[in-house]
């Protein structure tokens, strides 16, 4: 990795060895800069308040290894990144305004990608998995990561059975807690649907009766007009000598027609003519049949404007999409649906309840079932921790998992209990430990001091370490609060991992830096910042010197320099 301006480090370059890395150094000199330049390279979160004092931005840029065939390999590709000699590059860039930029294969992507690929590079182990594994749920969670497809297969099928039963069981709240609030709805809807079924509006009805009113409140008006234009058309049978328009235009008709033969233009004219004239005539004969069918009866206006008045009152009180007589009709048939619904409550309560006592039946099945599986999986789980203890300086400890249910009246049925559930089961797990001989079992929590805390819980990782398909783990400070043969025990199992994986770990015990097959040194120049030259591998003298200043805090002790070489000396005779 290269690490520019990132906390105090100015320009630093971190060569990883493919086995067992340790990064050591002053408490502040950088150390963990390390850890965080690592997780920002796998898609950690981005604080701008790590860009070094003055810098625009911090850049961390990393050369990782991926496993031929993978799915890091495959997400990569889609994601449009090219390989370097079967590894990916890898740059992830925090402005000090807070922006982030990814770039993976000299393609940018989203950060997200680097986390979708962390999951199978790299897995992340510090101080804070120690405090987070103390929680109760994340020592049923780190079970169930123990467990695999045993658990994982089993809890799908709670889960679903779970978030149906959920589901069930809210809307049975929502029909009897607002029972009385339903009740009021589906009067308010029948008094609606009701006072509109009294009326039996048609679709476009208010458009009709509009016209007809308009039409009966001008009818002399309008028949008038229409014999005055059949008088002009067709001419008044009182007026003899009166001129209309039929005749004329027939007699313009004649006089063409007799000497159209001459001409075909006039006989063209002609022909027009002769269409005006039958169009003229079926107007007037019109005309004639409008004004003696018109009727000017005032009855049938006041129904007329009755019935609209009706129609008005509706669409005022119902017309929720629109002002006319349709958007009645829509409120009608919206609200017979609803009020289908609202009257099926009964029979819509009993159909849940049935099916929300069948769910609880098959989610005790399940919910046992899940419990086995985690049973026998906390078995496994607790002998291979216990194992690991042994090589790791607690040789009479012993480790178990406490599976236990809370009752609860509502709960479901398990093995004759009624018992609480939640979305993950209804096992409360709990890590245990008897750390020597009569001992009895205490929460891990309660009965460990701070060294065998740690060294517990760097037997779990290591088991998960087993377990987890991953090529690189991360070790940050796991080993706080230890030392002495146990540390020198923490050493040799790390090496031990790295002999299948690499394993990079940040620490202050010389005892542990000693097994390391690589030892890195950060260190601040006279400024107080990381330069290019401030992260060195050590080597000889030079790792001897650390070594020293670790166990003594003086690189030229004497005594210090002979245990480190004892240190070193072990350390090698072990591998």
């Amino acid at each position: 990795m290269r690490i520019r301006s990132l906390g105090v480090i100015d320009d630093a370059v971190v060569e990883l060895s493919p086995g067992f890395t340790a990064v050591t150094g002053e408490t502040g000199a950088g150390k963990t800069m390390v850890v965080t330049s690592l997780g920002l390279l796998l898609g950690g979160r981005a604080d701008p308040a790590l860009v070094r004092i003055g810098a625009k931005n911090a850049v961390v840029e990393g050369r990782i290894a991926v496993p031929a065939g993978g799915t890091a390999i495959r997400r990569a590709e889609e994601a449009g990144a090219e390989l370097d000699d079967g590894a990916l590059l890898i740059s992830r860039t925090v402005s000090a305004e807070g922006r982030s930029r990814a770039h993976i294969g000299g393609r940018s992507v989203p950060v997200g990608v680097l986390a979708e690929l962390a999951d199978e590079l790299v897995a992340v182990h510090g101080q804070t998995d120690q405090q987070g594994l103390l929680k109760l749920s994340r020592q049923r969670q780190a079970l169930d990561r123990y467990a695999g497809d045993a658990v994982a297969a089993p809890l799908a099928k709670y889960a679903g059975a779970y978030r149906r039963l959920r589901a069930i069981t809210t809307e049975l709240d929502e029909i009897t807690t607002l029972a009385r609030e339903r009740a009021q709805e589906a009067d308010m809807l029948r008094f609606g649907l009701d006072e509109i079924a009294a009326v039996e509006p048609r679709t476009g009805e208010d458009a009709e009766l509009s016209a007809e009113a308009e039409r009966l409140g001008h009818a002399e008006a309008l028949a008038s007009a229409a014999t005055a234009a059949h008088a002009a058309l067709a001419g008044n049978p009182e007026d003899p000598e009166g001129i209309d328009a039929a005749t004329l235009v027939a007699g313009a008709h004649r006089a063409l027609e007799a000497v159209s033969a001459h001409d075909s233009a006039l006989a063209g004219l002609s022909g027009r003519i002769g269409e005006i004239n039958i169009l003229l005539r079926d107007v007037a004969g019109e005309l004639a049949g409008y004004a003696d069918d018109l009727d000017a009866d005032p009855l049938r206006l006041a129904a007329v404007e009755e019935r609209r008045a009706a129609l008005t009152q509706l669409t005022r009180k119902y017309g929720k999409y629109g002002k006319d007589i349709d958007a009645v009709l829509a409120w009608a048939e919206q609200g017979a649906a609803r009020l289908l619904e609202l009257d099926g409550d009964d029979e819509r309560i009993g159909e849940l309840t049935t099916e929300r006592d069948a769910l609880r039946a098959e989610l005790g099945g399940l919910a046992q079932a899940l419990t086995d599986a985690r049973t026998e999986a906390a078995e496994r789980f607790a002998a291979a921790v216990t194992a690991e203890l042994a090589s790791l300086a607690m040789p009479h400890a012993r480790v178990s998992f406490e599976i236990r249910q809370t009752d609860d009246p509502d709960g479901v049925e398990l093995d004759g209990r009624t018992v609480a559930y939640g979305p993950a089961g209804v096992d409360e797990v709990e890590l245990l430990l008897a750390p020597h001989p009569g001992a009895p079992p205490r929460p891990i929590a309660k009965g460990a001091s701070g060294g065998e805390l740690s060294r517990v819980m760097l037997a779990v990782e290591v088991v998960f370490a087993g377990t987890d398909p991953v090529p690189t783990y991360l070790f940050d400070e796991v080993d706080a609060g230890v030392g002495g043969k146990a540390a020198v025990e923490i050493g040799r199992r790390l090496a031990r991992l790295a002999r299948s994986a690499q394993v990079v770990v940040v620490t202050h015990l010389p005892q542990v830096a000693a097994f390391a097959d690589r030892q890195l040194l950060v260190e601040k120049t006279n400024d107080g910042s990381v330069t290019r030259s401030g992260v060195k591998v050590l080597e000889g003298e030079d790792r001897i010197r650390e070594l020293s200043r670790m166990l003594a805090g003086q690189e030229d002790s004497q005594t210090a320099r002979a245990h480190a070489e004892e240190l070193l000396a072990t350390a090698r005779a072990d591998a």
